[in-house]
């Protein structure tokens, strides 16, 4: 592979906290080597602003490898950037091209406030997961595994809502900003197994209502969030909720209409 440097233009959202207005903001970078991964090329950046004296930009990251989502960047009107099925730390540098302008902005909504510059605060998720993502079964030591049947349909359906890392870019990505896509992964991985059975009228309730104390928008069935999700969690994930949450909340209005009654 060519090993020719790239000279590029940076356009990055530059904010000192969330009570303060911010600006787009304009760095030069030279010599970027293509094999780097889009996080390096940001170190190299920020080293040369360390060297300039100037206040390095803030942004997210942690493992590097596309696990924990915490790469949360908006590249070029694109989650994670231009690259499907992609973490912005797995984004290498070689899908830009010389003399690119490459524009970086933090997630845009109002359920992730702005920390500072690129990084935001996605406690809400957590909130969600603690409002009713978690199972009461006790697991004790590992069961033999034949001894909880479990079809394989449903087995793969949790699996693969299962493999949501909870980055936010389907958030970044709707124009309503809804967290429907992860909050419907989450439900639909224990909805579909045996071990979620006893939460699983509570817990599409409590994990809905939340989102919505949260501030999310609402879904209007666009796409755009399985497009851009970088772990390709299918949108019937969504539909799969609405049914949960219908049917607690009949249940719901079946036991406060029986309790009046009696």
């Amino acid at each position: 592979m060519s090993q020719n440097t790239m000279n590029l233009k940076l356009k990055i959202w530059r904010q000192k906290r969330a009570s303060t207005p911010g600006k787009m903001v304009d760095y030069t970078l030279n010599g970027v080597n293509p094999e780097m991964s889009f996080l390096e090329m940001m170190d190299v950046l920020n080293q040369q602003l360390i060297e300039g004296g100037e206040e390095p930009v803030a942004f997210d990251h942690d493992c590097r490898e596309g696990i924990c989502g915490m790469c949360s960047m908006f590249i070029n009107g694109r989650a994670h950037g231009p690259m499907t099925g992609t973490t912005t730390c797995q984004l290498h540098m070689r899908h830009f091209n010389d003399g690119d302008t490459i524009t970086i902005e933090p997630w845009r909504s109002a359920a992730f406030p702005v920390i500072k510059d690129l990084s935001v605060d996605r406690s809400s998720f957590d909130r969600i997961i603690q409002a009713g993502g978690y199972v009461s079964v006790n697991t004790g030591a590992a069961p033999d595994a034949n001894a909880l049947p479990i079809p394989k349909e449903n087995a793969d359906a949790a699996f693969d809502a299962a493999t949501c890392i909870g980055c936010g870019a389907c958030v970044a990505t709707c124009k309503n900003a809804s967290a429907m896509l992860f909050v419907s992964a989450k439900v639909s991985q224990l909805a579909l197994l045996p071990q979620g059975a006893p939460e699983r009228q509570e817990r599409a309730l409590r994990m809905v209502e939340q989102m919505d104390k949260e501030g999310f928008g609402n879904c209007t069935n666009t796409g755009a969030c399985e497009v851009e999700c970088p772990k390709g969690i299918s949108i019937e994930n969504i539909a799969r909720m609405n049914r949960e949450f219908l049917k607690a909340s009949l249940v719901k209005k079946k036991k406060k209409a029986g309790m009046a009654a009696s």
